[in-house]
């Protein structure tokens, strides 16, 4: 069976702000990151309308290419590495378990996608898709201290089961997620994909998440909480209400074409309702 392939890739390219093909390089790995998690946003209201999250690289393409959308890991990191694929790096998919805001040593779900990309015999992690703590670099695998990137600091702890990344968030490093180099098939990311976008305990079916990033501040929505979040300094917070004043938001802080399905309207209006 033959690798898919991009049928955008131009206009994909012209996104992230290259007119040609960039070589694969390490400097280019960190440019694509980094524009690619302020250009798409981290989104779920496909799964709040209650309709099907499809990760066939043709539907990718369609809905974050075409549609003005984002979208989720499986989505946007499936995307992602066919691009730099396309462009010449030696990358795969592997997949993780999400631990952010679990118990120290909880051990969740494999529901999250990521890519192994591996430069001169040197591996990294990348990752567009993990919503408001998304790194916006690329992690060296095998480092064990702390990096940098142009968000918060990361590090990469080795362990009997595989790697935990984590963040340095307000001084302390808390766990992001806990991954491992498996080979991964693409029912694997079907299975992860439908416990994500239908499972009645996922959170991705009971609230709305979205986040963007952009040069020295996040932006994160969570039901009706709005924040900007800027290195350095205290979070910018305010309350979202009215869901006109909510798809306002959606379109100017996000920048996605926030579809007008009735079921998608009557749910975004319960999330932000006052409890």
């Amino acid at each position: 069976m033959s690798e898919p392939s991009l049928a955008n890739t131009v206009s994909y390219l012209k996104r992230l702000g290259f007119d040609a093909p960039p070589a694969p390089t390490l400097e280019t790995l960190r440019l694509l990151q980094l524009r690619h998690t302020g250009a798409f946003a981290f989104e779920n209201l496909t799964t709040l309308a209650g309709e099907p999250v499809r990760i066939d690289l043709a539907s990718i393409e369609h809905k974050v290419l075409q549609d003005g959308r984002g979208g989720y890991c499986y989505e946007l990191n499936y995307l992602f590495l066919v691009l730099l694929q396309a462009l010449g790096f030696d990358a795969r998919g592997i997949s993780g378990r999400v631990v952010m805001g679990q118990p120290e040593g909880a051990w969740t779900a494999r529901t999250h996608r990521l890519s192994l990309v591996t430069l001169d015999g040197v591996r990294y992690i990348t990752d567009v898709g993990f919503g408001g703590m998304v790194p916006t670099a690329p992690l060296l695998l095998d480092s064990r201290g702390e990096q940098w990137t142009p968000h918060e600091p990361y590090r990469i702890e080795q362990h009997v089961d595989g790697y935990t990344l984590r963040a340095k968030v307000a001084n302390e490093w808390r766990p992001m997620y806990i991954f491992d180099l498996q080979r991964q098939e693409d029912i694997d990311y079907a299975v992860g994909n439908w416990y994500v976008s239908t499972h009645p305990e996922s959170s991705f079916t009971r609230q709305l998440m979205v986040a963007r990033t952009g040069e020295g501040w996040r932006r994160t929505l969570n039901n009706g909480s709005f924040a900007i979040h800027r290195t350095g300094q205290d979070s910018e917070r305010r309350e979202v209400t009215n869901l006109q004043e909510l798809i306002g938001v959606l379109e100017r802080e996000f920048e996605i074409r926030v579809p007008t399905h009735a079921s998608l309207m009557r749910t975004l209006e319960r999330l932000i309702a006052p409890q």
